[in-house]
């Protein structure tokens, strides 16, 4: 029993959590506001060509649950990349929110070698990528 209460607990923070960082990405959409950070999660609607310029980034397009959509930008030269990764699936993340009129982009979903910035991450079938 304490364990069926534990993981309706468990779901309902999930739930909130989700909910604050949709309405943090919504609100940072409509003010065009950059750098904050969120979490959240959505589904791949869209999976992207890796950006080789620079820092290699993975990216794809999530909708989340407000149906607005936003690029994920991971930088696979200083975290994993996710190699399961398919059009329908599930992805948290947690990382700095940039503005741009398509819905915005989250990148720093990785750990900062440097110690400066906010580390993010993202999780993927139980696996976290930071």
């Amino acid at each position: 029993m304490k364990h069926i209460l534990f993981s309706i607990l468990i779901a309902i923070a999930s739930i909130s959590v989700n909910a604050s960082g949709v309405s943090d990405i919504a609100s940072a959409y409509a003010s065009q506001s950059s750098d904050i950070q969120v979490s959240s999660y959505g589904t791949v609607i869209k999976l992207l060509p890796d950006d080789n310029k620079g820092s290699r980034h993975q990216r794809f397009i999530l909708k989340l649950a407000n149906n607005q959509t936003i690029l994920i930008a991971h930088n696979i030269d200083l975290a994993p990349k996710i190699l399961s990764l398919r059009k329908g699936d599930t992805v948290e993340f947690n990382g700095e929110y940039e503005w741009n009129k398509k819905g915005g982009v989250v990148h720093w979903t990785h750990h900062d070698p440097a110690g400066r910035h906010q580390g993010g991450w993202l999780k993927h079938n139980g696996s976290v990528y930071e």
